[in-house]
């Protein structure tokens, strides 16, 4: 991926790298709630935005940095 590149100036805000470990929390935790109603016989099953909270995350959104240089700009 040498000529791999940003196509624009836009970085997550906090020094996290990324939020796997958060997603794999949160669909665990839809998972194992989603098989328990199941088991129950239940219909009305959760969605992921009810189940976790993504402002909990690791990295807080993301920005436009004008000042980015190249080495920044390389993935």
């Amino acid at each position: 991926m040498s000529r791999s590149r940003r196509k624009r100036k836009i970085r997550g805000i906090t020094s996290a790298n990324s939020e796997k470990q958060n997603k794999r929390k949160a669909n665990r935790r839809l998972r194992r709630i989603v098989n328990q109603k199941v088991k129950e016989g239940e219909v009305d099953l959760p969605e992921l935005k009810e189940v976790s909270n993504v402002w909990s995350f690791d990295k807080d959104g993301k920005a436009y940095n004008p000042d980015m240089g190249d080495k920044e700009m390389r993935k």
